[in-house]
Order: structure tokens, then sequence, then C-alpha cells
């Protein structure tokens, strides 16, 4: 293939890429599925190869937790590492399930009170609102802030069982929003690592909530890059411990993860299955904003939008674009999807639409739904959302005779 030291050393420096025939070899020898070269391109396939096995092989304890979040937070961003395959995730999960939560609290350090975790909850709440106004770029570093600031009060502070807990379920959501826009962001290896590093703090924390909403995130994650049999488990382990959480709105959105992931794995019936549990559960969530404050933004219109999604992957536009409608049109406001709050998952969910109107041969629908995607995605950082955009411009640009279609394409060029 390449008998030359100086031909691999080209692929090193990154002045060109291995062939896809080549990469095929390589990925067959490292025993890789090809559709993991499409999913994570080159070279982010290669770290399916390179597992970390530091953080991976740490204990189960709140000691190997606060080591994860030194490793996950600390000031070094570390962009290359492992894609977690389906065995670690199994493993993780099943390790996650078993673990210990804190004990015996430290006792040396100045004493902090409940005062303490009480500021990070509100900070960290902010930061969920502000990554769906201005976008994920900014959060991430933020939120990398926050997870150092909590990392460095349990290892020098004292405190209570009861406060040590709230710490690490701080710190669980800390790393779950790093991880969320991390992956938005574009730095899915950097999400990767810190999802898990959430589901040990969130173990320590004896926290169900954190922990079932980290791994309904690190789903998205995994069956948008080509494992959607891996986010199913997620979301299945999700789904095992939720009841204890008493909230119906979040057994809702998980059960429409699960469909999502179903839908990218191409099983129609499975995906059925789980739609109709969302929304059979959402019938009995009670008012938003008694509910958890995870779920802040899941209500009746966003699962018509998951739903859609999840039809449109499976091929069905019809079906996908009556329930991208039905998200806007339920019976009360309060319900109806809200895409000025959420103007980048609305610019997403836009673009859905206008692929499905695409797909059924109407153009024109098509192309002014692309307009107000992109309109709504304007201002707003997401390499998620603009990957998506791209994504139906390449679409769109099968149809480029039609004037319509020529003028978005030219509007929407940024070359």
């Amino acid at each position: 293939m390449a008998y030359r030291k100086e031909k691999a050393s080209r692929w090193i420096a990154g002045l060109y890429a291995p062939s896809y025939h080549t990469q095929l070899a390589m990925a067959a020898l490292e025993g890789i599925p090809p559709e993991a070269i499409h999913a994570h391109g080159w070279p982010g396939w290669l770290l399916l190869a390179v597992p970390d096995h530091t953080l991976f092989t740490l204990p189960w304890t709140t000691t190997g937790a606060v080591q994860a979040l030194e490793i996950t937070g600390g000031p070094v961003d570390r962009r290359k590492f492992l894609i977690t395959t389906s065995a670690t995730l199994g493993a993780t999960v099943a390790q996650w399930s078993a673990a210990a939560p804190a004990g015996a609290a430290p006792t040396a350090g100045s004493r902090i009170g409940t005062d303490v975790p009480d500021h990070f909850e509100r900070r960290l709440e902010s930061l969920r609102r502000l990554d769906d106004t201005v976008g994920s770029g900014d959060v991430y570093d933020a939120a990398r802030t926050e997870l150092r600031m909590i990392r460095a009060t349990l290892k020098s502070a004292s405190f209570g069982e009861g406060v040590e807990r709230r710490l690490f379920a701080a710190a669980a959501e800390a790393s779950r929003s790093a991880g969320w826009t991390a992956y938005d962001s574009g730095k899915a290896a950097a999400a990767e690592r810190h999802y898990s590093t959430a589901l040990r703090a969130a173990a320590s924390a004896d926290d169900h909530v954190v922990a079932a909403n980290t791994l309904a995130f690190w789903a998205i994650q995994h069956y948008s890059t080509g494992d959607p049999h891996g986010a199913v488990d997620l979301v299945e382990a999700a789904l095992s411990q939720a009841p204890r959480t008493g909230s119906a709105r979040l057994i809702s959105m998980l059960h429409a993860r699960a469909c999502r992931a179903h839908a990218h794995a191409g099983d129609a019936r499975a995906a059925d299955r789980s739609a109709n549990a969302a929304l059979d559960a959402y019938e009995h969530a009670g008012p938003i904003e008694d509910d958890l404050p995870c779920v802040y933004w899941y209500n009746l219109g966003e699962a018509h939008q998951l739903i859609g999604s999840s039809a449109l992957n499976l091929g069905n536009p019809k079906r996908a674009v009556v329930h991208f409608l039905e998200a806007s049109a339920v019976h009360t406001r309060q319900e109806a999807y809200n895409g000025d709050a959420f103007p980048r998952g609305h610019a997403i969910y836009l673009a859905r639409l206008a692929e499905a109107h695409l797909s059924l041969g109407d153009v024109d629908a098509a192309v002014a739904t692309a307009h107000d995607a992109v309109d709504r995605m304007g201002g707003v950082t997401s390499a998620r959302g603009t990957s998506t955009l791209e994504d139906l411009r390449r679409k769109l640009a099968r149809r480029r005779g039609i004037p319509a279609v020529a003028d978005f394409l030219d509007y929407t060029d940024t070359e």
C-alpha cells in the first residue's frame, strides 16, 4: 500500500490523505467498520484504533471521578481522543449502574455550605439558556471554566455529604454541557471525554436526573456519527433509571431520543414503538414550570419535531411533513414548538422540513422553507447547524436549473 516511509509521513503531516480504498484497507486491519470512515472522516476515524486507557480504566469511585474531572476539565483542550466504541459504551454504562455514590466527605480545607452548590447550579442553568441563543462556541469555553472551578472546590474544601453530592451533580452537569457544546462546535472527540466524565460525576452524586440527561445527549452524538446501535444502548440505560426521576416529561424525551436512534439504524418498527411511547408518556407530563430544570426545552411540539426527523430518516417525507407542521399547530401556545426561543434548533428543523418538501417534489415550498432556515440560523454559532444547511444546499443543487433554487444557492454561497 505504501512501502515508502515518506508517503506515510505525508499522511501524518496532513499534506494529503490516503485514497478511499487505502483507508478501507487500513480500517479492515484495525477491525473498524467502513461506515466509520464516512461518519468521522480522515483522520478522525483513526481515533477508533487508539483507545484512551487512562480515562476509561479509572475506578468508579469519588477519587476516580475527581481524577476524570482533572483529565477532562484541564487547561488543555484535547481534541485527539478516542471515539467511543459500542463495547466501551457498554462497559461504561454497566460500571455506572453499579457505582457507589459519594460517602464520607473530606474534612480538610475551609468549610463550605449549601450556598456554594446553589451558586454553581444557578450559573449552569444560565449556561443552558445561553446555548440556545448565542450558540455553542462561547458556551463551551464557559462550561469548561465552571468545570474547573467545581473540581477545585471538590479538591480543596471540606463539606458535608449532601453538599459533596450536589457538587458532583454540578460537575456532572458542567461536563454534560461542555460535551454538548463541544459536539455542536464540531469537537466530537472532546465531547466523548466530557460525556463519560459527566456520567462518572453523576454516579458519585447519586443523581439519576443528570445521568439520564447526559446519556440522552451522548446518544445524539452516537446516532449522528454512525453508531445508532450504541445510541440505543445509551438511551435504554437512561430509561432503565428514568422512573426514579419522577418526570413523565423526561421519560417522553428519552423515548423520543430512542425513536431517533432506531430511525438512524433503519428500524422502522422500533422507531414507531418509541414514537408512540414518547407521546403516551407525554400525556402524563405536568406543567413545564413545575418540571425538572433540564427538560425546560421539551414540550409536545419538540416531540413532534423529533418524530418528524425520524420519519425523514426512514424515507417517509410525507409523514415527516405532518409531524413538522403539527409541532407548531398543537393546541396551546405552551405546547407548540417555540422557534424564537431556540433559533439554532429551529433552523435545523426547518432544513429538515425543506428536505421533506423537496423529496415530495414541492420545490417552491422547499426553497421558501430553506430561506427561513438560513434567516433563523443567522448569528448563532453551531457547526452542527451549518452542516445541516450545507447538506440541504447539496440536495437543492441537483435542481439548480430551477430559477428559485439557483437564486437560493447564489444567496447562500459563502465562497
